[in-house]
């Protein structure tokens, strides 16, 4: 039986989300119930037919650190989702510091696959120049695209776009 894609979180760090996961030792995710949900004008422009595939809050030691939303196009398969565009949007429950989330998110790159010491510090220096210190309230989308272009937005304003396939 094959478990839903956004509970599984390989799944999820392979296709791109493992970024933005914030600066935590552990962590946790407690799947939310999907509700109806209006989507984000960065979302409405990069995958203008986007369907929410599913939501989720990311907690540590019981405190909720983020919200989250996992939106896609319409083909989108969980088999084939690094052939679909998708856009992952986090809304931050608290204030993390913006290098705190790169380092983490690099933790969490290594943790995905093999990574070596010269490209891992080069994406911990891309990431650190992109990603700000974040209040609550603060949403992050991070929208792929096939073919190795991704774009983060903090509250709808594009922050980089990377196009490295290999990122």
């Amino acid at each position: 039986m094959k478990r839903p894609l956004f509970t599984d979180r390989r799944r999820l760090l392979r296709g791109g989300a493992w970024l933005l996961c914030g600066s935590l030792p552990a962590w946790s995710w407690a799947q939310t119930a999907v509700v109806p949900a209006s989507l984000p004008a960065e979302v409405r422009t990069e995958l203008p037919t986007a369907r929410l595939q599913g939501a989720g809050r990311l907690s540590f030691l019981g405190l909720r650190i983020y919200d989250s939303k996992l939106w896609v196009d319409p083909a989108f398969t969980a088999e084939n989702f690094e052939r679909h565009p998708l856009a992952l949007e986090l809304v931050y429950a608290r204030s993390l510091d913006g290098k705190q989330i790169a380092e983490r998110s690099l933790t969490e790159m290594k943790r995905a696959g093999p990574l070596d010491d010269t490209r891992a510090a080069a994406w911990l220096a891309d990431m650190g120049a992109t990603f700000p210190d974040v209040s609550a309230n603060d949403r992050i989308t991070g929208a792929y695209q096939p073919g190795g272009s991704l774009r983060f937005f903090l509250n709808g304003k594009l922050l980089r776009e990377f196009r490295d396939a290999e990122f």
